[in-house]
């Protein structure tokens, strides 16, 4: 078994290892919340483990997120009330505005995201739980010619 992943960010170069660990990750929209309360994002993903590959496993994980300090979040391009959508995670990043404030930008296939105001850049990245063979290996193709992404 794969060791487990515990990862914390403080900066744009962990936010970098982070956002590579779960490309391609799995994130159902009911599996993501911002509580304002408390100031914090979170969700929960099922995480392709990419370093995996090199040694033959094809595997995923549930993998935890969460920022610290979020003073909103909107989303666009899905439906918040289709809990059991499924969405691919392909990359997080950090957008310094009045530093060290900044919005986090978690990006999705078919051009979803969700959009975090940040005090400043605060997560945390946890495996929870078992891992399971994945069906397949995620993939992109990436064609020019027909602007496609697969």
């Amino acid at each position: 078994m794969s060791e487990s992943l515990r990862l914390i960010t403080l900066d744009e170069e962990d936010l970098a290892v982070v956002s590579a660990h779960l490309q391609d990750a799995i994130v159902k929209v009911k599996d993501m919340a911002f509580l304002p309360q408390t100031k914090r994002f979170a969700l929960l993903a099922a995480r392709f483990d990419w370093p995996g590959i090199t040694s033959g496993k094809k595997e995923r994980c549930c993998t935890g997120l969460h920022f610290e300090r979020v003073l909103k979040a909107a989303l666009t391009g899905f439906d918040q009330s289709a809990g059991d959508t499924c969405l691919s995670l392909l990359s997080i990043r950090f957008f310094p505005n009045d530093t060290p404030a900044g919005q986090v930008i978690l990006t999705f296939s078919g051009g979803a995201a969700v959009k975090l105001d940040v005090e400043c850049l605060e997560a945390q990245m946890h495996d929870l739980g078992p891992r399971w063979a994945a069906k397949a290996q995620p993939g992109h193709c990436l064609d020019e010619s027909s602007g496609e992404n697969a």
